[in-house]
C-alpha cells in the first residue's frame, strides 16, 4: 500500500512534467519548420495540455475502471470552475470577456447537456446498462471540431480560448537542437504513461484500502491533482494583471475534458457509465448556470472577490457532499 501510494504521488509529477517536456519539445520543431506561435498554441499545447486527463480518463477505462475515467472528468471540470476561477477572483477581479459569456460558456453548457444525453441510454431504451460507445465518442470528437473551427476563426482575430495556452508571442517558443527537441518528447511520453499508469493504479488501491468508490477518488484527489498545473498558470496570470484570460481558460478547458477527452477515450475503450453520477451532471449543469448568473450579477461582466468566495464555498459545500455520500 505504502508503495503505490508514493507511485500514486509521484504519478501527478511524471504526468505534468511529461506534458510539458512534449509541449516543449513538439514546439521547438513546429517552430523550426515554420509553424507560427499561435498555430502552435492552437495544435501541439492545447492537446499537449490535455494529455494527463487523457491518459488518466483513457488508462482507467482500459483497466476496468470507468468511475475514475469519468469522475476524473466531472471532478476536473467543478475543480475549473470553482476552485481556480474562485481562488483567482480572491487574487485580483476578473474581467469576463463578451464572447465568453456569450458563447463559450453557453458551449461548454452544451457539453455537458451532450455527455447527459449520451451516457444515459436507460433512460431512453428503460432497460440495460448506459455505455459511452465508441460512437458516442465520435459524436462528442464532431462537436469538439465545431469548437476547434470556433476557435481557429477567432485565432485569425489574435484572440484564443483554448485552455491552457501559454503561448501568445512568437518569443514564448523555446527553440532546440533537433536531437534536443526529440528527447524532450521521448522523456514526455515516458513521463506521460508512467505517469498515467500509477495514478489510475494508486487509485484504485486507495479506493479499495479505504473502502471508498473510485468514484469518488476521481471526483476528488485525482481531479485536483490533474487542476493544480491549472490554478498555478491563472494565479500567475492574476499577478501580471491578465486574469481575463482565466475565464476563457476554464471554460475551453471545460470544453475539451467533455468533449476531446471523453470522447477519444470512449473511442479507444467504451466506458461504462455508473447512472449515479447524474448528480454531478447535473450539480455540474447548475454550477455552470450559477457562473453565468454571478457573472452578470453585482459588478456586470466581472468576477470580484465576492463571487470568488461564493465560488469557493460551492466548491467546499460539493466536496463535503462528496464525503457524505461516499
Amino acid at each position: 500500500m505504502i508503495v503505490k501510494l508514493v507511485l500514486f504521488i509521484l504519478g501527478f509529477v511524471f504526468l505534468v512534467k511529461g506534458a510539458d517536456y512534449l509541449v516543449e519539445g513538439a514546439s521547438s520543431i513546429a517552430k523550426k519548420h515554420g509553424l507560427s506561435s499561435i498555430m502552435i498554441g492552437l495544435t501541439i499545447v492545447a492537446f499537449g495540455t490535455s494529455l494527463p486527463e487523457l491518459l488518466v480518463s483513457a488508462l482507467s477505462a482500459l483497466s476496468g475502471s470507468p468511475d475514475i475515467a469519468i469522475g476524473n472528468i466531472l471532478g476536473s471540470n467543478f475543480s475549473n470552475i470553482l476552485l481556480i476561477l474562485g481562488t483567482t477572483a480572491l487574487v485580483v477581479p476578473i474581467v469576463v470577456k463578451r464572447n465568453t459569456i456569450n458563447k463559450e460558456i453557453p458551449f461548454s453548457l452544451l457539453a455537458v447537456l451532450a455527455v447527459g444525453f449520451l451516457v444515459n441510454d436507460f433512460l431512453i431504451e428503460g432497460e440495460g446498462p448506459s455505455i459511452l460507445t465508441r460512437i458516442d465518442g465520435l459524436i462528442l470528437i464532431l462537436f469538439f471540431i465545431v469548437f476547434i473551427y470556433y476557435t481557429f476563426t477567432l485565432a485569425k482575430e489574435k484572440i484564443s480560448v483554448l485552455p491552457k495556452l501559454k503561448i501568445s508571442r512568437e518569443e514564448d517558443v523555446k527553440e532546440h537542437k533537433n536531437y534536443k527537441a526529440v528527447l524532450y518528447m521521448l522523456i514526455g511520453v515516458v513521463g506521460l504513461y508512467f505517469g498515467g499508469q500509477w495514478i489510475v493504479s494508486g487509485a484504485v488501491e486507495i479506493a479499495t484500502y479505504f473502502g471508498l468508490s473510485e468514484a469518488l477518488i476521481g471526483l476528488t484527489i485525482i481531479s485536483i491533482g490533474t487542476s493544480l498545473p491549472e490554478l498555478a498558470a491563472s494565479l500567475i496570470a492574476a499577478k501580471k494583471g491578465e486574469a481575463d484570460m482565466a475565464v476563457g481558460a476554464v471554460v475551453g478547458s471545460n470544453i475539451f475534458n467533455m468533449l476531446w477527452v471523453l470522447g477519444l477515450s470512449a473511442v479507444i475503450f467504451p466506458i461504462t457509465y455508473n447512472p449515479a453520477l447524474n448528480i454531478d451532471l447535473y450539480i455540474l449543469i447548475a454550477v455552470t448556470i450559477i457562473l453565468i448568473t454571478l457573472i452578470y450579477s453585482g459588478k456586470k461582466h466581472v468576477l470580484t472577490k465576492r463571487e470568488g468566495i461564493v465560488l469557493l464555498v460551492i466548491y467546499a459545500a460539493y466536496l463535503i457532499f462528496l464525503g457524505i455520500r461516499g
